[in-house]
């Protein structure tokens, strides 16, 4: 603890968002980043804790956040970095999209404003690259082991490097354009730009890791051939099959699913597109269902598109406005209202809403919805009930269903190796990642169900640790 009084002395400050007018031009990062003495000054506000429940609670990955920090405090960029490394693979991705529950779960978040803890993160990375500290770390010695990694995702990347740490062999498959799964398609460039990804990827093929993109295993190449060809194989495919809303009107066009626009808006930002035409929500009445991240997503990315009126619904009801720095939940995450950067540049947002029914001929025109109200009771799942008389209507030229995952897509790949599922339709594992068919494992929202960025680097590191010890056992 390089400043005792740190916390007691300076506030915390953290990068500011571009000017709403400038920034819904275009798809560049919206945040900008504190200087590195303004980042030095927001290290010395961390405590030290003798239970350090942001490493050991709010962090999936463990990162050893009170000793970067006091490193950072100190000047001692390089050390601070090997720190940071040592758990998080990626931290130029979370240091941009993680919500952070470290900070939700800092314990001056008690009482007090927490350490700014994502932004020191991404500091500490940035400065690493730009001193030249990051280079390719190919393995000093080779095994001979082939793995097969299929999907790019978070977990995906997250395994090809552990297990190429090891010595072993790996290609990953990748059935889109490039790799990077829903970092590349699924997060728009004005909360991660594609750059910092090709940065990473570039970084990982000099360390020998091998990309084979276009491929969707179980078509273009069967999934025999994973079992042939590698030692073992590990599936981080994603929470593909997204929810659907199967009311009458379904069927118009002009509903699509979130993932399904925002691929193509990232694929014609980057210039990477098949899709003529992209779907566009230029002067048209938008109406997002769900209120989740990929909701926010759709927001933005409708407004930069210069859409009419931009409408977002939630069928949970409001969660409570709180206006104090505090966690009124610490050390748990707080499930209080939150307005993202998509919501401060337009649009407007209604909880409480059902949607039953979509109208039009051909083309969606409007919506049929209803208010609720939500009912508790001890020993039953909450359920809502419609409110009498308040039916009402909303103009509708576009609309985006993001309602979430229910979980992986169960395709022809999977049928052919022939995995068990869970109860939920995830991939089911034994607490190892290992599914029900020997030699291949699973991780990553393929075998949780839809999580955070952090979480799937998390379970990828792990399952990379176990199918390692499986190929060790491999004369």
């Amino acid at each position: 603890m390089g400043k005792p009084e740190g916390f007691m002395e300076i506030p915390r400050q953290t990068g500011h968002y571009r000017p709403v007018s400038e920034r819904i031009r275009d798809y560049k990062e919206i945040t900008q980043q504190l200087s590195d003495d303004e980042i030095r000054q927001q290290a010395a506000r961390c405590m030290d804790c003798g239970v350090p429940f942001c490493h050991a609670l709010g962090c999936p990955l463990g990162n050893l956040i009170p000793e970067w920090n006091d490193l950072v405090y100190k000047g001692n960029w390089k050390e601070a970095l090997e720190r940071l490394e040592a758990t998080n693979l990626f931290p130029e991705i979370t240091g941009r999209v993680c919500p952070a529950p470290c900070e939700a779960s800092c314990t001056l978040s008690i009482n007090s404003e927490p350490v700014t803890i994502r932004q020191i993160e991404l500091a500490v990375i940035e400065y690493g690259f730009k001193q030249g500290w990051i280079v390719p770390k190919p393995p000093k010695m080779r095994t001979g082991k082939k793995a097969a990694v299929i999907g790019s995702g978070p977990a995906g990347l997250a395994a090809a490097r552990e297990l190429r740490r090891q010595g072993h062999d790996v290609t990953v498959y990748e059935k889109a354009g490039k790799p990077g799964g829903i970092l590349r398609y699924g997060i728009p460039d004005f909360k991660l730009e594609k750059w910092v990804l090709d940065r990473r990827i570039d970084l990982m093929k000099k360390e020998g890791i091998h990309f084979e993109t276009d491929v969707k295993i179980g078509e273009d190449l069967p999934a025999s051939f994973l079992k042939k060809t590698y030692h073992c194989v590990i599936l981080t495919i994603g929470a593909g099959k997204a929810r659907n809303l199967q009311i009458e009107g379904r069927e118009l066009k002009g509903i699509h699913f979130a993932m399904e626009y925002l691929t193509q808006s990232n694929c014609a930002v980057s210039g990477e597109t098949n899709f003529v035409p992209v779907i566009s929500a230029k002067e048209k009445n938008v109406v997002v269902i769900g209120g989740g991240d990929s909701g926010s997503d759709c927001v933005g990315t409708a407004v930069r598109q210069g859409a009419k009126k931009i409408m977002q619904f939630e069928i949970l009801p409001k969660p409570i406005n709180w206006e104090e720095s505090t966690n009124p939940s610490w050390p748990d995450w707080p499930l209080i209202l939150r307005t993202s950067s998509s919501h401060e540049e337009g649009g407007e947002r209604d909880w409480g809403i059902s949607t039953k029914k979509f109208q039009g001929k051909n083309q969606v025109e409007e919506i049929l919805c209803c208010r609720v109200n939500w009912k508790n009771e001890a020993g039953k799942a909450p359920w809502f009930e419609e409110i009498p008389d308040s039916l009402f209507t909303v103009k509708a030229d576009l609309v985006f269903l993001a309602m979430g995952f229910v979980h992986v897509e169960h395709d022809k790949l999977l049928d052919a190796l022939g995995v068990a599922y869970d109860a939920r339709g995830n991939i089911r594992t034994d607490g190892q990642y290992k599914t029900s068919n020997p030699g291949v494992f699973a991780a990553g929202d393929a075998n949780t169900g839809a999580s955070l960025v952090v979480r799937a680097i998390y379970h990828g590191r792990k399952a990379a640790v176990s199918a390692d010890e499986f190929l060790k056992m491999i004369s």
